[in-house]
């Protein structure tokens, strides 16, 4: 990739492109010859060198001093395959728009739940975790239609708001000093009643906390609620061989909630967009149930669309996860699992080091590759102002950090409790690149 101390994006790759595209046209030699559209070279060169400087306006988000937001580089496998497929560019709602491709996604998407223990499943992809979760929640209102949802104040957002499009009422659940959903607090809310769906964080999007999945169950067991898992972004470290026992028991569980979302373009090597949604019991497909006489036709075979609530989808995405899942399969102790615990141990070297360096404070090990500090100073105010600074420094030097309001208490560093309503600004690396 580099070449003279000098960083090069991946050239070399494009010459398998080509081999594959006249293999793939050699499938199609039966179908009569037709004169395609006229393509005006120059006018082409002339947008797309301009379309390359535009680009130039763009943090460095596939190198890996960008370590700001979740901005990983996909596989050159998938690059390759989503550029392949795009030649045909098949639509996986229907098997008539999307043949190959959808029986790629299903075999790709059967893979995730394998991962997660799940033989039996219902699942598809969609464009992000946002759509996934939004599934996920919409089967939870279908079966609890009265029940409250509830989420760790440091779950994503997006619940709150699905919560809000499906009409249905949503709570906030308090964090311990971990950023990890209480117990205690979860448990007084159930003890109240009404609550149909919990979701369960596994890799929060700030701190890359993960809830305490085995005593949630437990909670389930008395409280018979639904349990919806939103692993978007840290679902994959199920693989991974150096997490710390709670996190390691919270994934050993995963198998026993109701629904997990995953999103394959965070950790899983993909473009944007691709996410996933899995259903342990596939009855849940009598709630998409619908007809559609104009499109599933072709087949008596499951079309995806029947199990989606998106219509179009991109074909080229499932052809890219399932080539880059052909390359790297998603077992415990392979290549693919190896570059998380990378990154984990990554997040573990610069929490050690921020931990011995006396100008900073680092909240707690990170569970996953996520790691958050301040700058310490004798005032919240004041540490808020230095990480403002700190950010806006390192990115003239082209280090790319990330910034995020937080509660205090993450980072007390002695007995005496900060205000618990109080929050500071806190600098943020996430360290997905292996």
């Amino acid at each position: 990739m580099s070449q003279g101390g000098a960083f090069q994006f991946d050239k070399d790759s494009l010459g398998l492109l080509r081999e594959a595209i006249e293999r793939m046209e050699r499938g199609f030699s039966s179908l009569p010859a037709f004169d395609p559209p006229h393509v005006d070279e120059a006018a082409i060169r002339k947008v797309l060198l301009e379309v390359a400087e535009r680009m130039h306006d763009n943090y460095p988000y596939f190198h890996p001093q960008y370590a700001g937001q979740m901005l990983k580089p996909p596989h050159p496998v998938a690059r390759l395959a989503y550029s392949l497929a795009l030649h045909i560019n098949p639509n996986n709602h229907a098997l008539d728009g999307g043949r190959a491709s959808s029986r790629m996604e299903k075999e790709a998407v059967a893979e995730i739940a394998r991962m997660f223990g799940w033989d039996a499943h219902l699942g598809h992809l969609t464009s992000g975790g946002t759509m996934a979760n939004l599934e996920a929640l919409w089967i939870a209102g279908q079966l609890r239609p009265d029940g409250v949802i509830l989420a760790s104040e440091q779950a994503h957002y997006t619940h709150n708001r699905i919560s809000g499009v499906l009409k249905l009422a949503f709570e906030s659940v308090p964090t311990d000093r971990h950023a990890r959903m209480d117990l205690t607090a979860l448990e007084d809310r159930l003890k109240q009643g009404g609550v149909g769906t919990v979701v369960a964080t596994l890799g929060t999007t700030a701190t890359g906390s993960v809830d305490p999945l085995p005593g949630i169950l437990e909670l389930r067991d008395r409280y018979k609620f639904r349990l919806h898992a939103d692993c978007a972004y840290g679902g994959y470290y199920i693989l991974a061989s150096n997490l710390a026992p709670p996190a390691r028991q919270a994934f050993d569980r995963l198998r026993d909630v109701d629904s997990i979302v995953i999103d394959p373009h965070k950790h899983g090597l993909q473009p944007y967009g691709c996410g996933c949604v899995l259903f342990r019991d596939p009855g849940v497909g009598k709630f998409y149930k619908h007809d559609s006489p104009y499109t599933y036709f072709s087949s008596k075979d499951l079309h995806l669309g029947e199990i989606s609530l998106e219509c179009s989808r991109a074909g080229a995405a499932a052809v890219a996860l399932w080539a880059t899942q052909r390359l790297f399969p998603l077992v415990r102790g392979g290549e693919f699992a190896g570059m998380l615990d990378e990154c984990r141990a990554a997040a573990l070297t610069l929490h050690t080091d921020l931990s011995n360096d006396d100008r900073f404070v680092a909240a707690f090990e990170p569970e996953l590759d996520i790691v958050v500090w301040i700058v310490r100073a004798e005032t919240l105010s004041r540490s808020s102002d230095l990480a403002q600074r700190f950010f806006a420094d390192s990115a003239r030097n082209d280090r790319h950090l990330a910034l995020a309001e937080l509660p205090a208490r993450y980072f007390a560093t002695d007995s005496k409790a900060p205000d618990p309503n109080a929050s500071v600004v806190c600098l943020r690396s996430v360290l997905m690149k292996p």
